[in-house]
């Protein structure tokens, strides 16, 4: 049987970026093929490549033994390619049938062709057990059914090998179960799945083989079942990696913030928050632990300035932020900026950068007053001097500050907001999702950071879904369920087990 596919010597560069240098590699048909590395290594560019998104600059690349020029991604579908992205390509207020057929309705007669469309839909949603309604319309569906949506879109347009990019950055434990059990299932039917992940004990979990990218090349191909997670981080990023770092004895200081009975009502009556309360020491981590939609990013938008509370009272060094009394949030978060409030959002695309700027221009957003002469003019040399700086400490790649930031890989895209929030020297760091869709040893890099400015006196409020980062900052855990929190632990009471029922809505005794 021929692979599915063969890399032969693929070469691509963008400007003096070497983006993929001679890569070669095998994916055998019927196979689930990891594909790992830093971020900045070449895995998406590669993968661009295969679906049509990019030309590669030399190379070969073989389709079912056969050599094939793929110059768009109609090219790819056409001969059985599809790619689910890391950021969803779906049109949210358009119902799952519409986004499938998007792009491929052919002909004028829509509302019959929908009636057929409807129906093979639930005859592949029954096959491939993908618990999609394909009348629901997409922005009320979960992460989980967006991403099977993706895959539903694939499948209709026959895909035989699915690219899946960090396919489980934005899952629940239960929706990543979910996904890897219809993974296993189209390979019991010869799909080729190639997947692209950070999270290498999903690598050991669900692939057959693994390649390992490193600065645009491979440095290693074996079999998942002959390696381990240990081999293949220091394959991924050249040096030995530590499972735990060191963590400075717990010295909390005096109360920076203070939460008291916070609420939040939208629109339609629904209680996104109930009297929430908690405080927040200057030398500690409190880490948010809870499944994703309980609450936490409402949380943080109203911490960070972005959105009112209905009520309840918020302290920040003694002083009550100024919610009480106004209309909208417009303005809010550059005062709590000013204030000595940092914050590292869970959506970096939306919130983080401005993708279509340069990573120079995106390291002053938010604090670009704190950059200007004594004219009121911006000065640039000393931009571009603290830019440089950020860069080397941060160690984004690649360091060229008039990059446009959407050209970064995502992992790069969150070192900038990090160093961005960091050298503002907040007093309060607000951190959602630090490492989603961030390489192992970016993981190592950030933790290191913020364990950094914990013991420098700062006070870190995190959100995070990966109980393991919980684990390895948190010197206090609040665990919050459908917008209440039901429960409170100190680390030394960590316990996997508790924290799960509490996360379910188990309320403390």
């Amino acid at each position: 049987m021929q692979p599915a596919v063969q890399f032969r010597n693929i070469s691509k560069a963008f400007g003096a970026v070497q983006a993929n240098a001679d890569v070669s590699f095998t994916i055998d048909q019927g196979s689930i093929h990891g594909v790992i590395g830093e971020n900045g290594a070449g895995k998406s560019t590669l993968m661009s490549i295969l679906y049509g998104y990019y030309r590669a600059d030399s190379g070969q690349l073989l389709i079912d033994g056969q050599e094939r020029n793929i110059r768009t991604s109609h090219e790819a579908i056409a001969l059985g390619i599809g790619m689910v992205h890391q950021h969803f390509m779906l049109v949210e207020n358009m119902t799952v049938l519409d986004n499938v057929m998007l792009g491929s309705e052919g002909g004028f007669k829509l509302a019959a062709q929908r009636a057929q469309v409807e129906a093979k839909l639930r005859e592949i949603c029954a096959r491939y057990q993908l618990d999609v309604d394909p009348l629901a319309t997409v922005q009320d569906l979960s992460v989980g059914a967006q991403q099977r949506v993706e895959i539903l879109k694939q499948i209709y347009r026959s895909a035989n090998i699915l690219i899946l990019d960090e396919p489980t950055a934005v899952l629940t434990a239960q929706e990543t179960a979910s996904l890897f059990a219809i993974l296993r299932l189209f390979k019991e039917q010869g799909k080729t799945i190639i997947l692209i992940t950070h999270k290498l004990g999903e690598i050991m979990e669900i692939t057959d083989q693994v390649t390992v990218m490193r600065a645009g090349r491979v440095v290693g191909a074996v079999d998942t079942a002959s390696t381990s997670k240990e081999q293949l981080a220091n394959m991924m990023v050249g040096r030995p990696i530590q499972s735990e770092l060191p963590r400075a004895p717990f010295k909390p200081g005096a109360p920076v913030l203070q939460v008291e009975k916070l609420n939040l009502v939208d629109k339609q009556g629904v209680k996104l928050l109930e009297d929430v309360g908690f405080t927040l020491h200057a030398g500690e981590i409190v880490a948010i632990a809870g499944v994703s939609g309980n609450g936490q990013s409402e949380l943080m938008e109203i911490l960070s300035g972005m959105r009112l509370p209905t009520s309840g009272k918020v302290d920040f060094l003694g002083t009550t932020l100024p919610y009480a009394g106004r209309s909208h949030a417009d303005g809010l978060p550059a005062t709590f900026r000013k204030l000595g409030i940092g914050h590292v959002p869970e959506d970096r695309l939306r919130d983080g950068v401005i993708k279509d700027f340069s990573v120079m221009q995106n390291t002053v957003f938010g604090y670009q007053d704190r950059v200007k002469n004594r004219w009121g003019l911006f000065d640039f040399d000393a931009i571009a001097k603290r830019c440089g700086a950020m860069l080397k400490d941060f160690d984004v790649r690649p360091n060229n500050p008039d990059l446009r930031i959407g050209l970064l890989s995502g992992g790069n895209q969150q070192k900038v907001v990090i160093a961005r929030e960091v050298l503002a020297q907040p007093k309060l760091m607000l951190v959602g999702q630090p490492t989603r869709g961030v390489d192992i040893g970016t993981i190592e890099a950030i933790h290191t950071q913020l364990l950094r400015l914990r013991d420098e006196g700062v006070a870190i409020l995190l959100v995070s879904v990966e109980l393991e980062e919980v684990r390895a900052l948190a010197d206090r855990i609040v665990v919050m369920s459908g917008g209440r929190i039901t429960g409170e632990l100190n680390i030394e009471e960590f316990d996997t087990t508790r924290i799960g029922l509490l996360m379910g809505g188990m309320h403390k005794s």
